[in-house]
């Protein structure tokens, strides 16, 4: 089997894995997954899941333990690499001293505030922000065209989830619950 059929063979196998993963839980549990999952894939030392509310990123998800900031750390759009990334809804990879880049902010003196690579990808759902997803490295990384696209499916794939769940909510806030069940 040539490279190239490999390797599609392989993504088709990774998106199956994360529709999956996606569809059999709640949402506070399929952040955790997807952690877990961007983490054992890019083999990354950190990954962070944000998700905007209101004007605001909040950690929702973390590969490391931070029980002291999770669900509190928030952070405005445009501040630090994660923020510029949202208010500009464009990737950002940075191979190596990513806390030298102009861009970066250190935040309540993490670790991974002196790791070496950094990459951080918006979540979209119809060109609308959600959330960001970022992959660190203590050690100088090189990321792909193919990791930063495999990165984005996922972030289109749960900001989508992501909004669905807000739907509902906002369905049954409004309507009750029973009136959810019957559609």
């Amino acid at each position: 089997m040539d490279k190239a059929i490999s390797d599609a063979y392989l993504d088709i196998n990774f998106l199956h894995e994360l529709g999956k993963r996606i569809s059999s839980a709640p949402l506070n549990e399929v952040l955790w997954k997807i952690v877990r999952f961007v983490s054992d894939f890019v083999n990354c030392d950190s990954c962070f899941l944000y998700i905007l509310e209101g004007d605001e990123l909040v950690l929702r998800a973390s590969r490391n333990p931070h029980t002291d900031i999770l669900d509190r750390l928030r952070m405005p759009l445009g501040q630090g690499i994660t923020g510029w990334v949202a208010k500009h809804k464009m990737p950002v990879a940075i191979p190596r001293k990513a806390y030298q880049d102009p861009r970066f902010q250190n935040v309540s003196d993490l670790p991974e505030d002196q790791y070496e690579a950094f990459l951080s990808v918006p979540m979209m759902c119809r060109d609308r922000l959600v959330g960001v997803i970022n992959v660190q490295h203590r050690q100088p990384k090189f990321h792909s065209r193919r990791d930063i696209q495999l990165i984005s499916i996922i972030g289109f794939l749960v900001a989508a989830e992501v909004e669905l769940v807000r739907l509902e909510s906002a369905l049954v806030k409004a309507n009750g619950p029973a009136r959810l069940r019957k559609t």
